[in-house]
């Protein structure tokens, strides 16, 4: 697709999915888009006869990477792959300092939390995310957070924290995997961000990505470097002596070749996607069952309200629903395949 053409719009993405009605859990797994379940067949039966060439999956890796760095407005230089956010996270922990301050947001998702604590040889400084632009300051070394929380929806406000960053001196890492897919992303105002791409962006768990600036990437250590981190992976898969790559693929952890069919087609629709009305769409709904629920809107596209004993989500659950619950709250994600029927489910099965 050229910068020319018209990106794909919610119908034209929402076509692609076969789901069920009452799906409102997003946050915690997305589903396959047909695409992804074809090409996932197609790649098992040549697994079944034995027809399997590892390097045939070279061009596949290639070809999601530079998907996911359209999605996010970054070269694919400066995309590295992996298979789980806390893994490339490590890179930067390990990267650290001994005593480096690294402040983070409190109750966010610990994959991105307990690389840091891990050693106990950081400072790690927690902070409600409502208070973290403030509370950055010059003995900051790094900020961590994920754009969208896991456990709340709420979208942290990326402006007053890189700004703030920016003044102090410190590093950003954000978290884009509550976002990518759904709320437009450019992950080059951050030093570093990662993602785990089963959520929003419907592909198989164990693809994950990490996106690191030029400058920032000069401060890490690719810890985790195997064969496929090398500058010619067939030609690095035996001895030691190491030539890395030269750009962000020195992070990469060898592909899970299976999951990589699949996420390639998810990733494309939606890197292909009118992200913006993808947003527009979801938050819409989200607002929607605010209003029906009778609690203050809060744009976003996962929903949360107070649900101490768990009855709500039974009764969304008895319904048919498939939301979820966190901290004591029922969590309802609305993404492209949702619609207002499905609100209107929500608050049949409450009343």
């Amino acid at each position: 697709m050229t910068m020319v053409e018209a990106r794909l719009t919610v119908g034209q993405v929402a076509g692609q999915f076969d789901v069920e009605p009452g799906y409102l859990s997003a946050a915690t797994c997305g589903v396959a888009p047909r695409p992804a379940v074809a090409a996932l067949r197609a790649d098992l039966e040549r697994w079944r006869r034995g027809d399997v060439d590892a390097g045939a999956y070279d061009p596949v890796v290639s070809r999601t990477r530079a998907a996911y760095a359209r999605l996010v407005g970054v070269d694919p230089g400066r995309v590295a792959i992996g298979s789980q956010t806390s893994a490339l996270v490590a890179n930067i922990a390990v990267s650290l300092a001994d005593g480096s301050e690294v402040l983070v947001a409190e109750g966010d998702f610990t994959s991105i939390v307990y690389p840091f604590l891990a050693g106990e040889r950081l400072r790690v400084r927690c902070v409600p995310l409502a208070e973290l632009a403030g509370a950055i300051s010059d003995a900051t070394d790094l900020v961590v957070f994920s754009l969208v929380q896991s456990a709340t929806g709420q979208v942290a406000d990326a402006d007053a924290i890189t700004l703030a960053a920016a003044a102090h001196g410190a590093a950003t890492l954000a978290d884009t995997t509550q976002a990518a897919g759904v709320l437009p992303v450019q992950a080059g105002r951050f030093d570093a961000t990662v993602c785990h791409a089963y959520k929003w962006l419907c592909a198989p768990r164990g693809v994950a990505f990490l996106t690191v600036s030029e400058q920032f990437a000069g401060r890490l250590r690719p810890v985790a470097a195997g064969w496929y981190a090398g500058d010619d992976p067939w030609a690095s898969i035996y001895g030691s002596r190491m030539v890395l790559a030269t750009d962000a693929r020195r992070f990469d952890v060898s592909p899970a070749w299976q999951a990589f069919v699949g996420a390639e087609q998810s990733i494309t629709l939606f890197a292909d996607a009118d992200t913006p009305s993808l947003w527009r769409h979801a938050t819409g709904l989200g607002d929607t069952l605010c209003a029906g629920l009778g609690i203050p809107e809060q744009g976003q596209a996962i929903v949360t309200w107070a649900d101490p004993d768990g009855s709500q989500l039974a009764r969304l659950t008895a319904a048919g629903i498939r939301a979820s619950g966190r901290g004591g709250r029922v969590r309802a994600a609305f993404h492209v395949w949702n619609t207002e029927a499905d609100v209107r489910s929500v608050l049949a099965a409450l009343r």
